[in-house]
């Protein structure tokens, strides 16, 4: 060491005792020198979470480091580069992320209602009659759907080879918080006599009362299934989601679970083979209820579990 160093530290010591001698963190502190201040950054970082770009008289309907850097030109006259964007978007603790799809028609109003109060009210009234709750949906499958990825060559698209014959497959699942599915596998497009099938099926699975929660589908409010309700009002018992809010059913990642199996294993030629592989995942998904209690784990379906 050299003796300027050891005059320095004894100086120090002398002036502050021992505290004066611990290391401190070197450079500018978090904050100081930027440019945009800590209000001005609050609210860049408040526009991006409450609005969309053309909200602002920006063009497109996701935020890009671009459009962020634009919206701050525009309010303060500041040009920053990507990068420097980027960095902001770290301290602000926003990440790059796909979005969530939400219809225009939604009703705000009644998502909240259901959650607050029309859920609650059949939670409490399946308990009364110790009946079963169920959140059931249809999907259907096609031969020429590929989803997922792999691995390739850089510029050189990997090629999947199916059957250029197309068909499809449809089906019908219900899932409860106790790990239980129930599903049928049809080829006939889905309707009212279609969902008097599955719930004819469905009930013969309880000796008690079951509340199935659906979607707003024509077919599940038409008279042909109104009337088999009426005929069978002691064991079965229909709730409606709100219109357009698909993320608030649980059974809705079923379907999105299947679609991404399928994707793997998918080598079907006709519509019987894709069928049996439908039903194949179906029946595997019923052997793993801890697999079917996760889907009630789902961000924005997690309501359901909470009492």
């Amino acid at each position: 060491m050299s003796a300027r160093a050891v005059d320095n530290w004894w100086a120090k010591w002398q002036a502050g005792g021992r505290d004066a001698l611990l290391s401190r963190p070197r450079g500018r502190r978090t904050g100081e020198h930027q440019v945009l201040s800590g209000t001005e950054q609050a609210a860049i970082r408040q526009a991006v979470l409450d609005h969309i770009p053309c909200d602002l008289g920006l063009s497109g309907q996701l935020w890009t480091r671009g459009l962020i850097g634009e919206l701050i030109f525009k309010l303060y006259r500041v040009r920053f580069t990507e990068p420097g964007v980027g960095e902001y978007l770290k301290r602000w603790g926003l990440t790059f992320q796909r979005p969530d799809k939400r219809a225009v028609e939604q009703d705000p109003e009644a998502v909240r209602i259901w959650r607050e109060e029309a859920w609650p009210a059949i939670r409490a009234k399946a308990k009364a009659d110790n009946g079963e709750v169920l959140f059931a949906d249809q999907v259907g499958v096609r031969s020429d759907q590929v989803t997922g990825c792999a691995w390739g060559v850089k510029g050189a698209t990997p090629v999947i080879r199916r059957t250029g014959n197309r068909f499809s497959v449809n089906a019908m699942s219900a899932i409860s918080t106790k790990g239980r599915m129930h599903f049928m596998v049809f080829t006939e497009s889905f309707d009212a006599k279609i969902m008097c099938r599955f719930l004819d099926r469905l009930v013969g699975h309880f000796d008690r009362r079951v509340h199935l929660i659906v979607d707003r589908h024509s077919a599940h409010r038409s008279k042909t299934v109104r009337t088999w309700l009426a005929d069978h009002k002691d064991q079965i018992e229909l709730h409606s989601l709100p219109s357009y809010s698909p993320e608030l059913n649980p059974d809705e990642l079923v379907n999105a679970d299947l679609k991404r199996s399928l994707s793997h294993t998918h080598r079907a030629r006709n519509q019987a083979e894709l069928a049996a592989e439908t039903r194949r995942f179906f029946h595997r998904r019923q052997r793993q209820p801890h697999i079917v209690r996760g889907y009630f784990g789902g961000r924005h379906v997690r309501y359901v579990l909470d009492e």
